[in-house]
């Protein structure tokens, strides 16, 4: 744990949900406050990285660490996902960041604590350690090094917001997946509903 920071990503507008995912109730928790309690058991530090730091500071404790997302200087609205990320690396200290999306409500500790002691067998050239699936990798919720961090804003300052073209460019280990269910999250009403029905555990 001592080499890993998690990193939650909160700065989506949810269109889709109609309301903010983050703050929805999950079996009477807020999602972004069950992602923050999984990863607190898994890292040194949490940061959250988000536009609205007073939206959520009073769901999340006191050590929890806030970014201020913002825009790049040539823009005048958030840019994503990539971008988040990116202003978020700037803060850590690790070798190994946990990243996170902050709508994951099947995300699994024993999981996580059984992908952390893999992070050894990565290989030195693979900048990120990531679920797979058809639709390729599975950016929100697996491990990068803060190595990468060059890399990545040099990509973003030539434009570059998928994490999916990111991630092509570069070696990425794939990590296995016992629970494909567990990366199910919640953008649009429907998603709700099929969540709320499922056991969490």
């Amino acid at each position: 744990m001592d080499q890993i920071t998690a990193m939650i990503l909160a700065g989506g507008h949810s269109s889709r949900m109609g309301q903010d995912k983050a703050l929805i109730s999950v079996q009477g928790t807020p999602m972004i406050q069950r992602v923050y309690q999984i990863a607190d058991q898994c890292a040194v530090q949490v940061y959250v990285v988000t536009p609205w730091i007073a939206r959520y500071r009073e769901l999340l404790p006191s050590h929890c660490r806030f970014v201020q997302e913002a825009p790049l200087p040539d823009g005048i609205e958030m840019n994503g996902p990539l971008v988040g990320f990116a202003q978020g690396l700037m803060q850590v200290e690790t070798e190994w960041v946990l990243l996170l999306a902050c709508d994951l409500p099947r995300l699994q500790v024993d999981v996580l604590h059984s992908w952390m002691t893999q992070l050894s067998t990565v290989p030195d050239e693979a900048i990120a350690f990531l679920p797979s699936r058809s639709v390729g990798w599975e950016p929100l919720c697996g491990f990068y090094r803060k190595r990468c961090m060059p890399l990545l804003w040099e990509f973003v300052e030539e434009g570059g917001r998928s994490f999916q073209r990111w991630l092509s460019k570069h070696p990425v280990q794939t990590l296995p997946l016992p629970d494909p269910d567990m990366l199910f999250n919640c953008n649009t009403p429907d998603d709700l509903s099929t969540v709320k029905a499922m056991p969490i555990d």
